[in-house]
C-alpha cells in the first residue's frame, strides 16, 4: 500500500523534491497531483487514499498548519492510530512552525536546516512500511515474518525466501526456506534487468510465475511436517519457448512444543501472500523503466 504525503500546495517543491528521493528508494507514495485526474471526486479520491495507506507523511510547515484540508488529513491519521493501535502517522518538519498538539510526542524528521539527515531518518521511518524485501504478515494464529536476499552465485541468479511461521496456538513455530535458482537463460535476462536499472521488476516477475507455477501444481506445493527433522521438495519451472527454467529447493521444519500431530505448510499460500504485499508496497513503474523493462522481455532469447 502507498504512503499517503500530506501537505499543503503551497510547498509542492520540497515535497516534490523529497517524494522524488523516496520513489527513487522503491517506496510508493500517494501524492494528490500525481494521482489526481480531471473529473475525479477530490473528497472521495483522498478519503480512500488515506483510509487505503500504510502510512500518513504529515509534512509540517506553516502554510500546512493552517490548512483546513491537512487538518482533516491529519485528524484521519490520528484515528487510525487509536483504532489499529500502530504508529501510522509520521510528521515531517519542513520549516519552523507550531507543532499540532498530538505531534508533539512524536519524533520527527528535520529538513529545517539539513536535507541529507532529514532524509535519513525519513527512510528510516518509511521502511517498515514500505520494504518489499521483508514484512510481518499477520493471520488468524499468528503471523509470517519473511524476507529475500538475491544475487548472484557462481553465475546463476538466485532469489532466496526466509519465512517463520508463528503460532500462539499450536505454541509452535515453522521455518521455511524457498530457494530459487535460475538457469543460464533466465539468469541472463535478469542481469541485463539489473544492469538497466529496474532488477526489481525481473524479480517480481518471476514471484508471479512461480505463483502461477505453484497454483497449478497444488499437490506439489505442499509439505507435511511430521517430526522435527526438517522436509524438503524440489520443484522446476520451465518455459519451453525461452529455455528459462528456475530450480527450487524448500525446506521447513517445526520447532516448540510437540502436539504429537502432523503440520501441513502451504507454500503456495506463502508465495500468494509475499506477492500480495510486495504488488501493495513497490511503487509503480515509471513510463521509462517500463518502457525499458518491455524492451528486454520482449528481445528474442
Amino acid at each position: 500500500m502507498p504512503i499517503f504525503v500530506s501537505y499543503s500546495h503551497a510547498d509542492k517543491d520540497k515535497i516534490d523534491l523529497i517524494a522524488g528521493h523516496l520513489v527513487r528508494k522503491r517506496t510508493s507514495v500517494w501524492i494528490d497531483r500525481w494521482e489526481l485526474r480531471a473529473g475525479d471526486s477530490i473528497i472521495n479520491k483522498v478519503q480512500e487514499a488515506v483510509e487505503g495507506s500504510s502510512a500518513l507523511l504529515i509534512m509540517l510547515s506553516k502554510a500546512s498548519v493552517e490548512s483546513e484540508w491537512c487538518k482533516k488529513e491529519l485528524t484521519a491519521g490520528l484515528f487510525r492510530e487509536l483504532d489499529e493501535k500502530r504508529v501510522v502517522t509520521i510528521p515531517v518538519l519542513l520549516d519552523d512552525c507550531k507543532i499540532p498538539m498530538f505531534l508533539r510526542d512524536k519524533m520527527y524528521a528535520d529538513f529545517r536546516t539539513d536535507f541529507d539527515a532529514g532524509m535519513f531518518t525519513l527512510l528510516e521511518s518509511v521502511a517498515q512500511f514500505s520494504n518489499p524485501e521483508q514484512s510481518r504478515l499477520e493471520d488468524a494464529e499468528g503471523y509470517v515474518d519473511w524476507s529475500c536476499d538475491y544475487g548472484l552465485f557462481d553465475g546463476s541468479y538466485f532469489v532466496n525466501y526466509i519465512l517463520m511461521q508463528s503460532s500462539e496456538k499450536l505454541q509452535m513455530s515453522f521455518v521455511t526456506e524457498i530457494q530459487c535458482i535460475y538457469n543460464d537463460v533466465a539468469t541472463h535476462r535478469q542481469m541485463r534487468y539489473v544492469d538497466a536499472g529496474v532488477g526489481w521488476m525481473g524479480r517480481t516477475t518471476n514471484a508471479i510465475m512461480l505463483l502461477d507455477c505453484a497454483e497449478r501444481a497444488k499437490d506439489e506445493m505442499f509439505l507435511i511436517l511430521d517430526s522435527p527433522i526438517p522436509q524438503q521438495k524440489n520443484i522446476t519451472f520451465s518455459d519451453p519457448k525461452t529455455g528459462a527454467q528456475t530450480d527450487i529447493l524448500v525446506k521447513s521444519r517445526k520447532m516448540g512444543n510437540d502436539n504429537g500431530k502432523d503440520q501441513l505448510i502451504n507454500i503456495t499460500d506463502y508465495f500468494r501472500r509475499i506477492l500480495g504485499y510486495v504488488t501493495e508496497t513497490e511503487r509503480k513503474p515509471t513510463k521509462e523503466e517500463l518502457d525499458v523493462f518491455n524492451a528486454i522481455k520482449n528481445t528474442p532469447w
